[in-house]
């Protein structure tokens, strides 16, 4: 399996587990569509080189969307899930590892797109360690 294809299997095998899904914040990946009411969009970015040939680092983004005019404590709420699965996370798969490190959140105020929801974009850096 590619180094990018183990990431992204890793990184959504916790959006796919029941305990995120008992949270019952929908999530979806970058390229799916949204009906626009709350959600979680998660981008994975692999943008730097690992250890070694089969390795590589990179920034998992979720951007949090939720109702505008109801302040900053839901997305932050979320926020705190996310880091809960997320921030200094290990995810084995097979004999390769993903580690996520410490998360950030950064308010965006209202989404250029539906002025309805309000943006957040809540960050952690990985690393995804293959095997030589």
């Amino acid at each position: 399996m590619s180094k990018y294809k183990a990431v992204q299997d890793a990184i959504f095998s916790i959006f796919a587990s029941v305990a995120w899904k008992s949270e019952n914040i929908k999530t979806f990946p970058s390229n799916a569509p949204t009906n626009g009411e709350e959600f979680i969009r998660i981008t994975i970015i692999p943008s730097g080189p690992g250890v070694n040939a089969n390795s590589v680092s990179g920034l998992l983004i979720a951007e949090i969307f939720t109702q505008a005019g109801k302040g900053p404590s839901r997305a932050a709420y979320i926020a705190d899930k996310l880091d809960s699965y997320l921030a200094r996370a290990t995810v084995p798969n097979g004999s390769t590892l993903t580690q996520l490190a410490i998360s950030a959140m950064v308010p965006n105020g209202l989404d250029k797109d539906n002025p309805a929801l309000t943006k957040s974009t809540f960050s952690v850096p990985f690393s995804y360690f293959g095997v030589q």
